[in-house]
């Protein structure tokens, strides 16, 4: 069993509150230098730039997971983490389908840049990325789950599309495997609060929208790599989430 030190929830320049700077090159290098050893790019309602922060990634040595922060019909943030950057793509496809075609405001917002593999500007996301798409939460968490991958709630411990601040309970269904706290310090309070959690998997992640806000290596996930490949890694981690 190998400990990776992980940063599952990162956002690159593509979502509108995230800072320009975080190009997946500056993010894959300040990954390194913080000591991850995996990390996924999950950008608000888009997979876009997770094709060249595979390739950034990869020129660093650290492991890529794509992914995806999803807004649900009911406000609520879930972090959705894929086997292969192919059912990433087919999911943000799905998604963009079901996002309201509304026009997004640079000057209010910030740019969506999507970058190629050399960190290039190659496009701009046109609609707004932060509204909700037409997926309910169990919907959403049901497609995530047959595409092979693992969905869970975003920093239960906020009250920013959270889902206990927006539910007011960690509900039974969907049959969530995992949760995300932002801050590990509230884990013990919120376990007293909802029982539920403790039968799931804990998950520390920074939601980081600037370089200085990605993790150190703190929250780390052990998994079987043997015979080691970064594909191997990457099904491990989500068995692991998924509880398997």
């Amino acid at each position: 069993m190998t400990a990776y030190y992980c940063d599952l929830h990162v956002h690159s320049c593509l979502s509108p509150c995230g800072d320009e700077d975080m190009t997946p090159a500056n993010i894959a290098g300040m990954a390194s230098i913080n000591g991850l050893g995996i990390v996924a790019l999950t950008d608000h309602n888009s997979s876009k730039n997770c094709p060249a922060f595979f390739e950034q990634a990869k020129r660093v040595g650290i492991i890529p997971v794509a992914g995806m922060e999803l807004t649900t019909a009911e406000d609520i943030h879930m972090i959705c983490l894929f086997r292969t950057l192919e059912d990433a793509l087919a999911f943000d496809e799905f998604v963009s389908a079901r996002r309201p075609p509304i026009p997004n405001r640079p000057d209010i917002f910030g740019h969506q840049y999507i970058r190629n593999a050399d960190d290039e500007i190659v496009g701009e996301e046109p609609n707004l990325l932060l509204n909700a798409a037409d997926l309910s939460l169990e919907d959403a968490f049901a497609e995530v789950i047959a595409r092979g991958g693992v969905a869970y709630p975003a920093h239960i411990d906020r009250p920013s599309n959270g889902i206990v601040e927006t539910l007011g309970v960690f509900p039974d269904e969907p049959a969530f495997t995992a949760y995300e706290l932002n801050d590990a310090a509230n884990d013990a309070e919120y376990k007293k609060r909802f029982p539920r959690l403790e039968g799931l998997r804990k998950v520390v992640s920074s939601d980081a929208h600037v370089l200085w806000n990605l993790a150190e290596a703190e929250f780390a996930i052990e998994l079987d790599d043997e015979p080691y490949s970064s594909a191997l890694v990457r099904n491990r981690l989500i068995d692991t989430l998924l509880g398997k």
